[in-house]
C-alpha cells in the first residue's frame, strides 16, 4: 500500500511546496512524471480486478493473421496484443504501451492547468490507481480522449474527432465522446456538427453495429450493478456543481467554457439517471470519460474562490498576500480531500484487495 501513497504524496508535496502556478513548459518535470506513471502502470504484476481477464485477448490473437485481428472487436487493442505476443512481451508489453498513452493524455491535460501538481495529485486516487491499473482498454481510450481535451481551444475540432475515433478502436464506448465536439463548438458550428454526425455514423457502423444487441442485453436488460457507482458519480457531481455555479470565474475561453459546462451537465444527468435505472455498470463506465472534469475544476478551484487582486493603493499588498494564503489553504484542502478518497478506497472498497499489495514485474521476476 505504501507504493500508492508514494504516487500520491509526490505530486501533493510538489503542489504544497511550489506555492505558485507551475507552467506547462516544465518539460523535465512532465517527462519524469510520465516515466514514473508509465512504469508503475505498465509493469504492475497481478494488480487490478480484471488482471486475469485481459489474458484472454492474448489467447484470442494467438496464431491469427493480421487481417483476421483487425476485423475483431476493439481492433487496435487486439493488434497491440498481437504485436506484443510476436515480440515475446506478453501482457507487460500491452500494459506498458497502454500506460504510456494513458499517462501522456493525463499529463497533457494536467499541464494545461494553472496548478499542475494539484491536478496530478487529484488524478492519482481514482484515475491512475483504479482506472489506469484496472481498466486497461478503457484507460487507453481515456488517454486519447484526455489528449483531445487538452487540445480544445488550440487545435481544430477535426483533431478531437480523430483522437476520439482512435480511442474507440481500443474501447468502443469512447464513441460517446464525439457529441461533445459538436456541443462545445463555437466556430464553424454547423460544419463541426455535420462532421461529427458523419464520423459517428462511420464509427457506429464499423465498431458498434454488430454489438449493440449484446451491449443492451449485458448492461441494460441484465441491469448489472457496479459497486461504488453512486460514490463515484457524486465525486463527479461535486465539481460539476462548482463549475456551473462559478463558471465565469474559471477564466476559460468560450470553447473550453462550453466544453466543461457540458461535462458538468452530463455528470449531473448520469447521477440523476442512476436513481431511475438499475443499470449502474453502464452508467459507471460512461462516467469514466467525465473524470477529467475533476482534474480541471479542482486544480482551478483555489483561484476561483480567491480571485487574484491587483495592488491599488494603501493596504492592497497585504490583501494580495491574504488572498494568496487563502488560495494555498483551499489547495491544501483539496489535497486532503483526495488523500481521504485514496485512504477510503484502499482500506474499504470491496475490490481494493485486487490492488494490494502493489507488485512490480521486474522485482517479482527476480525472486
Amino acid at each position: 500500500m505504501w507504493f500508492y501513497w508514494t504516487l500520491f504524496l509526490m505530486p501533493a508535496a510538489a503542489a504544497y511546496l511550489s506555492h505558485a502556478h507551475v507552467q506547462a513548459d516544465r518539460t523535465g518535470a512532465k517527462i519524469a512524471m510520465w516515466l514514473l506513471l508509465t512504469l508503475a502502470i505498465g509493469f504492475r504484476h497481478q494488480v487490478g480486478g480484471d488482471w486475469e481477464n485481459y489474458f484472454r485477448y492474448l489467447y484470442w490473437v494467438t496464431d491469427l493473421d493480421f487481417s483476421e485481428v483487425v476485423t475483431m472487436k476493439d481492433p487496435a487493442y487486439l493488434v497491440l496484443n498481437s504485436l506484443s505476443q510476436e515480440l515475446g512481451w506478453g501482457i507487460y508489453g500491452v500494459n506498458l504501451v497502454g500506460a504510456a498513452i494513458f499517462s501522456y493524455g493525463l499529463l497533457a491535460l494536467c499541464f494545461r492547468q494553472p496548478r499542475v501538481w494539484v491536478a496530478v495529485a487529484s488524478a492519482i486516487p481514482y484515475l491512475v490507481i483504479v482506472v489506469g491499473m484496472g481498466y486497461t482498454r478503457q484507460a487507453i481510450a481515456l488517454g486519447f480522449v484526455m489528449t483531445a481535451l487538452a487540445g480544445v481551444g488550440r487545435a481544430s475540432p477535426l483533431r478531437f474527432v480523430i483522437l476520439v475515433a482512435i480511442a474507440a478502436t481500443f474501447h468502443k464506448s469512447a464513441v460517446l465522446m464525439l457529441p461533445i465536439a459538436a456541443l462545445a463548438a463555437s466556430r464553424n458550428r454547423y460544419l463541426t456538427i455535420a462532421g461529427v454526425v458523419v464520423a459517428s455514423g462511420v464509427l457506429y457502423s464499423l465498431l458498434l453495429a454488430d454489438d449493440v444487441e449484446n451491449l443492451y442485453e449485458n448492461y441494460i436488460v441484465a441491469q448489472s450493478e457496479s459497486q461504488g457507482a453512486l460514490i463515484r458519480l457524486v465525486m463527479n457531481a461535486l465539481p460539476a456543481v462548482i463549475f456551473l455555479v462559478w463558471r465565469q470565474r474559471f477564466l476559460l475561453d468560450a470553447l473550453q467554457m462550453r466544453l466543461w459546462a457540458w461535462f458538468s451537465i452530463f455528470s449531473l444527468a448520469l447521477l440523476a439517471l442512476l436513481f431511475v435505472t438499475s443499470a449502474s455498470t453502464a452508467i459507471d463506465r460512461v462516467a469514466l470519460y467525465l473524470l477529467p472534469l475533476q482534474v480541471v475544476v479542482f486544480s482551478r478551484f483555489p483561484d476561483v474562490l480567491s480571485p487574484r487582486q491587483q495592488p491599488a493603493g494603501f493596504g492592497s499588498a497585504s490583501r494580495v498576500r491574504s488572498d494568496s494564503g487563502n488560495r494555498d489553504i483551499v489547495a491544501g484542502a483539496i489535497l486532503i480531500y483526495y488523500g481521504f478518497v485514496q485512504f477510503v478506497w484502499l482500506n474499504f472498497a470491496e475490490n481494493s484487495p485486487y490492488w494490494i499489495p502493489y507488485k512490480f514485474y521486474w522485482l517479482e521476476a527476480g525472486q
